[in-house]
């Protein structure tokens, strides 16, 4: 791996969006990491410093929500961009209704997630 290669990680709780999510970074020459989980993301986080997190919102044992959160309010971690991914419009509305005195995602992306979008997003922020 070059040095210079970003690490994302993708954080998904569903195995083939979690597989697709990550061969289509490797594929645009990103380094990844996985978490099926909001407390895996956050060890994972916390492990591996990565360059920009693909955060799905809905997920069991901790939301992307709360993990978006607790990102955004640590000082090591709140500048790590953020793109938020789900399949229901409305938890993203929901979401950033809800959200307080944290700021919003530097990215949404809707599933079905379109490979060009998430690579066109990925590069203009990292």
């Amino acid at each position: 791996m070059a040095d210079d290669q970003k690490t994302i990680l993708v954080v998904d709780d569903e195995p083939d969006t979690l597989e697709f999510l990550t061969t289509v970074l490797q594929d645009g020459g990103f380094a990844t990491v996985s978490a099926r989980d909001g407390n895996e993301a956050l060890s994972q986080i916390d492990e591996k410093a990565p360059d920009l997190i693909a955060l799905d919102i809905s997920m069991p044992e901790k939301s992307g929500v709360a993990v978006y959160r607790a990102l955004k309010q640590d000082e090591r971690l709140k500048d790590i961009p953020v793109i938020i991914i789900t399949g229901i419009s409305d938890e993203f509305k929901r979401f950033i209704s809800t959200r307080k005195q944290v700021p919003p995602p530097e990215g949404y992306i809707s599933k079905p997630v379109d490979h060009e979008d998430l690579l066109k997003m990925v590069n203009n922020l990292i």
